[in-house]
């Protein structure tokens, strides 16, 4: 046996040996037959929700089993790859293969954040030091390693076994010769290959010659109501309510429940955009003229990607442009970086860090590599002689921002979700490193510690100062795990130094935050996130300065974090999942003259927002427009669509399980004796809530079989009654004043359901809706007591009252609000059944401290043994089906009753590191034109950083201006009076200015303010204005 045949066998052998030791962690499906070749085993397996709820709203299911299907090869653990191990490991792919032969060292301490000091002390070889701490990130991927050398003379069969191959720190004629092979295979290898070297960073990707995309955008398929079709050729669709369709030319979409032309039914159509709010579909005059109603869907058509060679590639490059303000760079770059690797074939090494001669070496290099690429650019000389000296060293937040973007690559390769990046991806940090030329070569030197490739690109100087830093992080999930990570790395907030980075979160660690949170394990569940996150992260680097707190960043908090607390920051990072928090947070940096760094996910995309102070608009200087409300009458009477039943399902359950039980306890901690609040009724005394207390109270169930009847009674009122009544008022016949029927697109008329013991979803909202009554009245129940016979012998008992009609108001008014239900008129006759009814249960003894207790439910939507999202997919379920409408699974329902943010780790990492690429400018004391906005979505791919926005001044006149960062601070006493801030202001400022607050003062008379008497000081006496 030949040696490359030997080596094949090694290579086979340190793959899939793992893959029979460890266990995949997933369920299979029981199969009366053996599968065969058309069967798909990713089907055959069930996702754990529980860990991969969020990235599933991301990638849908179909997706996450093609993952758990596939398996990668991935070269190189500097930097680069141990980013883009975490985050498909994180993601769950079948297995992975770490590869690298080269041993730990100092340097990669400030890299590689999974190498640890002893790691280096003991020699270990990179990928035995960071092979348990990846596979422990998730244990449904299988994650094995190897160290034998890769080179020109390996036998590649061994990449037969894999599905994509990712390749860093490899030379790129290494990458060439796999790229091939990978390309040549039927069906191809997809290949990825990504570098980064100082500040500049590449990704290729070849997927090969045909690549099916199933979903190019990831978005969800949009329905809308149709106000109209016209008989012409072409037919045009105007969409109700001046809604905006978002088709584009050359969709497709499905028509559904039209009236008159009802041929279109069912049937995919082309459109051709029209106007934002209209489209054409082709030729409707022969069909019977449209009536009312309907609905459109976009339907989603797979597209084909064509890839070439990275040989191919070389000289003609497919370029995304990620800076439009230097479109230029992306090619400048690629030259650059071709003849970096020029210069490490001829000299075995990179080029020496400040060294002149290198620099004119490499800068030769990339004018010849111009020469050959077919369209010509011009070279950049300053970006080359910085790319020369900062070649060997490393920013690890372009690390991290480059290894989400590639990382996302891999998972497109393996999923043929979303749209594949064709086919070369730049992205440098050159406004990072410009400011800081002039300073001598030794700064750069290295020193022998974890900091010298940080060193190497920006410099002694500004590693001190990133050393001294106070930071005060607000949250620690996602963005602030990876947040952590890059701080750690970087060195910031070290305790020698007197730095500290202070970090609060008031949340607990949940299961489904371990697919994005990567500092945090299964063993950390229900404990502290940002105690948590702390202690990890003095594991990558013991040198850092963390104060870890539970509190919320608040008004409530501000004796807290008040003034003097933000007097010793230097910059302030937000790691928030929703607007309000970030908008208090910006109010106070602005307050205190505080560099603010927002980021925020969805999915895969991010943005992220530099606000610093004087130069740029705060994050309150720009409001998103408000979402938009589903009307009262809508939720109550008129659901449309799925997302209306889901929201009233979710509300049916605030009502009655929480809202309900909350004002039940407060009323009887406020009227602690049932007697007294009887003879007050009695005497005619208003109590606010009482009724509907009392008619809890009455019916408070003390057995299952009561809880049982409960729930039954609920459904015929919420299924059956409801719709009855509806009819009753609106009957299907209805019309408006203008003539056209009430019960028109886009109104439904219901259907009453008829209980059906025997129907699933009749039973299960029966069973969740008494398990629920049985936990807020504290009713013991057993699992026997769930079964089916159980359950229909005690249901065929009870008698459902016969329903008659009532003359009352229904709701059709869509600007109308919810009424008060604690604050409606309460009529004589209700009055008197509810003193009725509290003198029976007061005859009968009910009234115990027990019976006067409930038991509130807080909604969770993540655990599945509560009950709670069994209560609402049953709810929504039935509604839609009484409604006429296409119900949702129980995964789309959670995302909606429980508002969930779709997640990827591979987004979130992209985002931390662009945000730490900003905080080094922030430090550094940058100028404006320094600093980048971001917005990514790495489904489309697309990749957009812009100019941050200047801060606005208003002018007062000619020589006097202001913005939202000026101020006068005016230093008081305790008996400081509006006199003596006057006085002051007067001593601190221009004659001219003088004369304005003179005639602010003479307003303040008029108002009959008073000039004496003490000014009341909120934080350290002092005042500002």
């Amino acid at each position: 046996m030949g040696s490359s045949t030997l080596e094949s066998c090694r290579w086979r052998c340190e793959a899939l040996e793992p893959e029979r030791a460890k266990p995949t962690g997933r369920r299979r499906r029981s199969c009366s037959r053996p599968l065969t070749h058309t069967d798909s085993m990713a089907d055959s397996m069930e996702i754990d929700d529980s860990l991969y709820s969020r990235q599933r709203y991301v990638l849908g299911d179909r997706a996450m089993h093609q993952m758990a299907q596939s398996s990668v090869f991935l070269s190189g653990m500097g930097a680069l790859g141990v980013e883009i191990a975490k985050n498909i490991v994180l993601a769950g792919v079948k297995a992975v293969t770490l590869h690298d032969s080269r041993q730990c060292e100092v340097w990669d301490l400030g890299t590689n954040f999974f190498i640890r000091e002893e790691d280096v002390h003991s020699q270990k070889k990179r990928v035995e030091a960071v092979h348990s701490r990846v596979a422990e990130l998730n244990p449904y991927v299988q994650v094995s390693v190897s160290t034998v050398a890769l080179d020109d003379s390996t036998d590649l069969s061994f990449l037969l076994n894999y599905q994509c191959v990712v390749l860093t720190e490899t030379r790129l004629t290494l990458q060439k010769r796999i790229n091939h092979f990978c390309h040549s295979q039927q069906p191809p290898i997809k290949f990825i290959g990504c570098d980064v070297f100082g500040i500049c960073s590449r990704v290729f990707c070849d997927f090969g010659d045909s690549f099916e995309v199933s979903d190019p955008t990831g978005e969800e398929s949009k329905e809308l109501f149709i106000q109209n079709i016209t008989q012409d050729n072409p037919g045009v669709v105007t969409c109700m309510d001046n809604h905006t369709h978002g088709l584009q030319t050359g969709q497709s979409v499905c028509f559904r429940e039209i009236n008159g032309m009802s041929e279109l039914n069912g049937i995919t159509r082309q459109v051709t955009v029209v106007s934002p709010y209209s489209f054409a579909i082709g030729d409707t005059s022969s069909f019977p003229p449209y009536l009312h109603g309907g609905i459109f869907r976009m339907i989603k058509i797979p597209k084909t990607y064509s890839f070439e060679t990275m040989e191919q590639q070389l000289r003609d490059p497919r370029l995304l442009i990620p800076d439009f303000s230097k479109p230029e760079a992306p090619l400048q770059i690629h030259a650059t970086m071709i003849a970096l690797d020029m210069f490490q074939e001829q000299h075995k090494r990179l080029p020496s860090i400040g060294c002149l001669q290198d620099s004119e070496v490499l800068l030769k290099l990339t004018e010849e590599v111009n020469e050959t690429l077919k369209n010509k650019v011009c070279v950049n000389p300053s970006l080359v002689r910085c790319v020369s000296r900062c070649a060997r060293g490393c920013l690890s937040p372009l690390a991290a921002a480059v290894g989400g973007i590639a990382s996302q690559e891999v998972l497109k390769a393996l999923t043929g979700k979303f749209t594949p990046l064709q086919q070369w991806f730049y992205l440098d940090a050159l406004e990072v490193v410009q400011p800081l030329q002039s300073l001598p070569a030794e700064e750069f030197a290295p020193r022998g510690d974890r900091y010298d490739a940080l060193r190497a690109c920006i410099g002694e100087p500004l590693c001190s100062d990133l050393h001294k830093l106070h930071i005060f992080m607000v949250g620690c999930g996602a963005i602030g795990c990876e947040m952590l990570k890059n701080f750690a790395l970087l060195g910031v907030g070290l305790a020698r130094c007197s730095g500290e980075v202070c970090v609060t979160d008031p949340d607990l660690i949940e299961k489904s935050n371990l697919n994005r949170q990567f500092l945090f394990r299964p063993h950390h569940i229900q404990k502290p996130k940002s105690l948590t996150a702390a202690q990890a992260t003095l594991e990558i680097n013991s040198e850092l300065q963390i104060a870890a707190q539970l509190n919320k960043v608040c008004p409530a908090t501000e004796d807290m974090y008040n003034d003097a607390f933000y007097s010793r920051l230097n910059l302030v990072v937000t790691a928030l999942d929703n607007v309000e928090a970030r908008r208090y947070v910006d109010s106070r940096s602005v307050s205190n003259q505080k560099a603010l760094l927002d980021s925020g996910t969805m999915g895969t995309k991010g943005h992220t927002e530099i606000i610093v102070p004087y130069l740029t608009e705060s994050y309150n200087s720009h409001r998103d427009p408000p979402e938009e409300e589903i009307p009262f009458c809508t939720l109550k009477s008129f659901p449309a669509v799925i997302e209306h039943t889901i929201q009233w399902a979710r509300d049916k359950f605030e009502s009655a399980f929480s809202h309900k039980p909350s004002m039940f306890n407060t009323f009887w901690q406020n009227h602690l004796s049932a007697e007294d609040v009887l003879q007050r009724m009695k005497l005619g005394e208003s109590m606010e809530g009482g009724f509907q207390v009392i008619k809890l109270l009455s019916r408070r169930p003390t057995h299952w079989e009561h809880c049982l009847t409960l729930a039954r009674l609920k459904f015929d009122k919420y299924f059956k009654r409801k719709a009855l009544q509806l009819l009753h008022s609106f009957p299907l016949d209805t019309r408006l004043k203008d003539g056209s029927l009430f019960w028109q697109s886009p109104k439904r008329p219901p259907s009453p359901l008829e209980f059906d013991v025997k129907d699933s979803l009749h039973f299960g909202f029966v069973v969740s809706t008494a398990r629920l009554f049985a936990e807020i009245y504290n009713v013991p129940y057993s699992e026997k007591n769930l079964c089916y016979d159980a359950v229909s012998s005690v249901l065929t008992e009870v008698k459902i009252p016969e329903y008659r009609p009532a003359e009352k108001h229904i709701e059709t008014d869509e600007t109308a609000k919810k009424p008060d239900q604690l604050k409606l008129t309460v009529s004589s006759e209700e009055e008197r059944e509810a003193i009725s009814q509290l003198e029976e249960v007061i005859t009968a003894g009910f009234i115990t401290p027990e019976n006067l207790r409930m038991t509130p439910l807080i909604f969770e939507k993540d655990d599945d043994s509560n009950g709670h999202m069994d209560f609402v997919e049953t709810a929504s379920a039935l509604r839609a089906r009484m409604y006429s409408i296409e119900a949702a699974d129980r995964l789309q329902t959670k995302r909606i009753a429980g508002k969930i943010i779709p997640a990827i780790a591979t987004a979130t990492a992209a985002v931390a590191g662009l945000v730490a690429l900003e905080m080094i400018k922030v430090v550094g004391g940058y100028g404006f034109e320094s600093f980048k906005n971001c917005f990514f979505n790495l489904a489309i791919p697309v990749v957009v950083l812009t100019e941050t926005a200047h801060v606005k001044r208003i002018q007062i006149r000619d020589d006097i201006s202001f913005s939202i960062w000026d101020r006068w601070s005016i230093t008081g006493h305790e008996d400081f009076t509006l006199s003596d801030f006057i006085n002051a202001v007067r001593q601190n400022t221009s004659d001219s200015l003088v004369k304005r607050f003179d005639l602010l003062t003479h307003h303040y008379c008029d108002w009959g303010i008073p000039f004496e008497g003490p000014i009341k000081f909120t934080f350290q006496n002092r005042v500002t204005v």
